[in-house]
């Protein structure tokens, strides 16, 4: 089998029904940062796309391919990389090509019992699901007392299970020998933070205390009579700055969703200074690098106010991360859906390993700081755990 023939003929399978899941993967070139892609059929507004989810070292980032564009994605992907494993309801094929793109074709029949049911697949991976009624969900109103989800309610449903997903991939990384202390700063009306409660003490049994701080007092006060109402004995709300916050010693998990601008900076350096081993936070507002940035060779970009706005806020978070990994963090930049449909849909998720950052990695950050002219406000508030080479 040709090349040409190869791209062909997974063009066709991946749209006829029976395609359930692949990964490219082996990158030709080593330095490549894309590593790895995953790949699966969606259904999005009754429409068949094929999901294309690419991960790099610390980004995943996906894209819904229409099914007219899928052959030339195929086409461009695997003149990058070395191998694809495809799996169908009846097949399991395995494609390797060699520099010359010569093809090594192995397929496998199998009996299996998976469907390529668009809508059965996309249920089945909500953590939550549907039709059921949680407590939490019915009191917050996206639910009706028979577990009916709200005509208005399902961007926050699915909002509310991506956010749980986030938190199910986390527990690996909690303590599971003592009671594990977790801190939500700007809770807001506390949606998430009711889900992880639920998720982390009702569904998985686990041992937590989780406080959740904002600013609002009336939003304050009608969470905690939520919570005593849905008997959460393990989880408070209290009036506050994240700021002026100064009751822990130790936290485990740090969620913080939407503080503004340097906010989001304070609660990270809070994170760090605790040693929490998970950290979520959504950002929002980053203003602090708009009035900083001073690079004449990006004025090409920089020149436009809306384009330097989005760049000033993306290299904000790229930023965040990549000093989050100079303290120890595995961190990753990864995207989350936003309740209020807003472009602020990102979400950094940072683990705790304790690696050591090198030389390189210091270098790689002090390059890119000086050349954006910028004295990051997260960097400051880490101090003296940033020693730099």
């Amino acid at each position: 089998m040709h090349f040409e023939e190869v791209i062909d003929t997974l063009t066709n399978r991946m749209v006829d029904g029976t395609f359930i899941s692949g990964t490219i993967s082996q990158p030709r070139v080593k330095t490549d940062d894309l590593k790895k892609l995953r790949i699966k059929p969606v259904e999005i507004k009754g429409q068949l796309r094929i999901q294309f989810e690419y991960q790099y070292d610390r980004i995943i980032k996906h894209d819904n391919v229409r099914i007219s564009e899928l052959r030339e994605q195929l086409k461009t992907l695997l003149e990058r990389f070395k191998q694809i494993h495809v799996e169908f309801t009846n097949e399991k094929i395995q494609v390797q090509l060699s520099k010359k793109l010569k093809v090594l074709w192995n397929s496998t029949k199998v009996d299996s019992t998976k469907v390529a049911n668009l809508s059965h697949n996309r249920k089945k991976n909500y953590m939550l699901e549907e039709n059921k009624p949680y407590p939490f969900l019915i009191r917050l109103g996206v639910q009706t007392p028979d577990g009916k989800v709200k005509m208005q309610k399902h961007d926050k449903f699915r909002q509310v299970n991506r956010f749980v997903e986030f938190i199910d991939d986390s527990i690996q990384h909690l303590p599971n020998d003592r009671p594990i202390r977790i801190l939500d700063f700007g809770s807001g009306k506390s949606y998430l933070t009711f889900a992880l409660y639920h998720y982390l003490r009702i569904e998985k049994g686990l041992d937590i205390r989780v406080t959740g701080l904002d600013l609002k007092k009336e939003v304050i006060e009608e969470c905690a009579v939520i919570a005593d109402d849905l008997g959460y004995e393990h989880l408070e709300f209290l009036v506050g700055d994240i700021n002026d916050y100064n009751e822990e010693t130790s936290v485990d998990m740090v969620v913080t969703l939407h503080a503004c601008d340097v906010a989001t900076d304070m609660a990270l350096a809070r994170a760090v200074k605790w040693g929490a081993k998970v950290i979520l936070s959504v950002p929002c507002c980053q203003h602090e690098l708009f009035s900083q940035v001073n690079s004449p060779a990006l004025d090409v970009m920089l020149q436009h106010g809306l384009i330097k706005e989005r760049f000033a806020a993306l290299a904000t978070d790229s930023i965040r991360a990549e000093l989050l990994g100079l303290v120890g963090y595995d961190a990753q930049l990864l995207e989350f859906i936003d309740m209020e449909h807003t472009p602020k849909n990102i979400l950094i998720r940072a683990y705790l390993t304790g690696r050591q950052a090198s030389e390189d990695d210091f270098s790689r950050y002090s390059t890119f700081r000086d050349l954006l002219q910028a004295t990051p406000f997260l960097e400051k508030e880490l101090g003296s755990k940033l020693q730099f080479k």
